[in-house]
């Protein structure tokens, strides 16, 4: 039986550890997480992806949420499960060196290496329009994302794929390859990262979701629509949040900003090309149609959205 600790925290981690449960040459004692934080405007005390995962399946494994994992109490209790592995997916803070050494740690980071080390990966792949994105099993070390990689999974990329589908699609491979990994690490050949190659995925903070009809493209605000919707979401300077959006093919000479069109959709010229927008949510209200949208500020053909 292997034993593995695991340790992560949003839903791309629950699909692993679903994974690692009912493979059963396999024994998960622990499962490591963020500490419960509050979410929304009542900042209701919620925990994370995995727990919520744990308790609603009334899963007998015992929950770990330190706030550091610096202190002689996180490695000692860490270390009192005896793992033969240790499977990070998603933690969301990078393990001291004394942790690395319990066991060998194993990393689903979905990117095809060293391609976007960091925070956001999946959004990167969106934001920069490739053709492939996927997941990498890596033997960990003290740097971010910077470790030997034992094993990929990767898929093609259409031009309308979201990151909330890819997100589903990427945690499905990512635990398909964390099981094969851990079976057959003996026999892997790990494969040093090329550091000429490397580059890093940001977190993402709320104002990268700003999009301007008048400095960005159709193209631009569609793509920024891929990676960040539902969250941080794409908006304007306003703070209307644009909620369903198509690229459209019909053109237009006026400036950027005005409706062009109210025949069933709405559509609207950007800096170049234009857009088809289906859902918008003004500030502090409710997700509506766009046409009701217009129809509540008495706009019409001609005049700017906002």
């Amino acid at each position: 039986m292997i034993k593995i600790v695991f340790m992560g925290t949003p839903d791309y981690a629950t699909q692993i550890l679903k994974e690692l449960f009912t493979c059963k040459d396999f024994e998960v004692p622990l499962l490591v997480t963020q500490p419960d934080k509050p979410v929304g405007r009542k900042q209701i005390l919620t925990p994370p992806h995995t727990k919520q995962w744990i308790q609603q399946n009334n899963i007998q494994i015992e929950v770990y949420q330190p706030n550091s994992l610096k202190s002689d109490e996180a490695y000692t209790y860490i270390n009192s499960f005896n793992p033969d592995f240790i499977v990070v997916a998603a933690y969301g803070k990078i393990l001291p060196k004394n942790i690395l050494e319990i066991a060998p740690c194993i990393n689903l980071h979905a990117s095809l290496l060293p391609k976007y080390r960091g925070a956001s990966p999946i959004q990167s792949s969106l934001l920069n329009n490739d053709a492939y994105a996927g997941v990498t099993s890596m033997l960990m070390e003290e740097g971010l994302d910077t470790g030997d990689m034992l094993g990929f999974s990767y898929l093609k990329l259409d031009d309308i794929i979201k990151v909330d589908t890819l997100f589903e699609k990427l945690s499905v491979m990512a635990a398909t390859l964390s099981v094969k990994t851990i079976k057959n690490f003996n026999s892997l050949m790990s494969l040093k990262q090329k550091e000429l190659q490397t580059s890093y995925a940001k977190k993402i903070s709320k104002s990268d979701g700003l999009v301007s009809f008048e400095q960005n493209s159709a193209q631009e605000i569609y793509t920024k629509f891929r990676a960040y919707d539902p969250w941080p979401g794409i908006f304007l300077e306003s703070g209307l949040k644009l909620k369903d959006i198509r690229i459209s093919e019909k053109t237009a000479a006026q400036s950027a900003g005005t409706i062009i069109d109210l025949d069933g959709k709405v559509i609207v010229t950007c800096k170049s090309g234009t857009l088809e927008i289906y859902k918008v949510q003004p500030q502090s209200k409710n997700q509506m149609s766009t046409l009701e949208y217009v129809r509540g500020k008495r706009l019409e053909i001609g005049n700017t959205l906002v």
